[in-house]
């Protein structure tokens, strides 16, 4: 297979990932045959997987816009992906200038990708970590050069979540998160969960298995154990629902029924 000239030397481009995946569904151009095949299986179960990940994107644009409007400047995007069209810094910097972004993921295709499209944005940034290892992320001198723990953050945990498994304590991590951050900062968040999806749980079981098969596991949580994750967070209305319906921009019964799968929200720290 030949090795296209973005890809970073260290990556295996036999095996799928799944920020590359999401790549895919969005249109972007940084996945390989590999990742294509993969989707393209998940998809045979779900065709709707591309609305899914368009409307994770719409409200992860919303949330940050409304971040701003609440006066926060500082965003930390744990579990970033690959940059593509109407990321996190485009739509902070755009609503603000001063608004400071530091993405972090740990798949070196997302890493590459976003060094090369940060490349001359002093206010944007990219760490290798994993959300796993809040520590790593916390210390990283990166994020203290761009984020001041001690002003208000809107932590970005966008479509992530699901593929942390309970034995690697995802509440822990999150709590770890808010612990550090100060009052008024923000929680955005999207999760998958069989409530909304628009199949039989069966059905759309044998696009969660294709991710068991690639050794991602997706996690499909019920709307109770999503909403554990805000726990030490006030709810901002209308509170955790299917994405359409966080603050839409346009009438929530122009979307595709698949953009309605899983759940979104934001909390505020007190």
């Amino acid at each position: 297979m030949e090795r296209p000239a973005w890809a970073p030397r260290s990556i295996d481009i036999t095996v799928p990932s799944v920020a590359r995946m999401y790549d895919y569904y969005l249109g972007g151009l940084h996945n390989f045959e590999v990742d294509r095949q993969a989707a393209r299986r998940a998809m045979e179960f779900m065709p709707g997987l591309p609305k899914v990940m368009q409307a994770n994107r719409a409200f992860m644009r919303r949330a940050v816009r409304y971040a701003v409007g609440e006066g926060i400047t500082q965003f930390l995007d744990v579990g970033s992906g690959i940059p593509t069209f109407g990321n996190v810094h485009e739509v902070a910097q755009e609503a603000d200038p001063r608004a400071r972004v530091m993405y972090v993921d740990h798949d070196p295709v997302a890493v590459a990708h976003s060094q090369a499209v940060l490349e001359g944005n002093d206010n944007a940034d990219i760490l290798a970590a994993d959300l796993r290892k809040p520590r790593e992320i916390l210390e990283s001198p990166g994020v203290h050069r761009l984020i001041d723990l001690n002003r208000p953050v809107a932590l970005l945990l966008v479509a992530i979540l699901h593929f942390v498994e309970d034995a690697d304590d995802p509440y822990s991590a999150v709590a770890e998160l808010r612990e550090a951050l100060a009052p008024g900062s923000m929680l955005v968040l999207t999760h998958a969960s069989y409530e909304g999806i628009p199949l039989p749980p069966e059905r759309a079981g044998g696009a969660v298995d294709v991710y068991k098969d690639i050794r991602n596991p997706l996690i499909m949580r019920s709307r109770e154990e999503i909403a554990r994750f805000f726990e030490g967070y006030d709810m901002v209305e209308p509170g955790l629902v299917p994405p359409p319906r966080w603050r839409p921009d346009s009438p929530p019964e122009d979307e595709d029924p698949f953009a309605f799968s899983g759940f979104a929200g934001v909390g505020r720290k007190a």
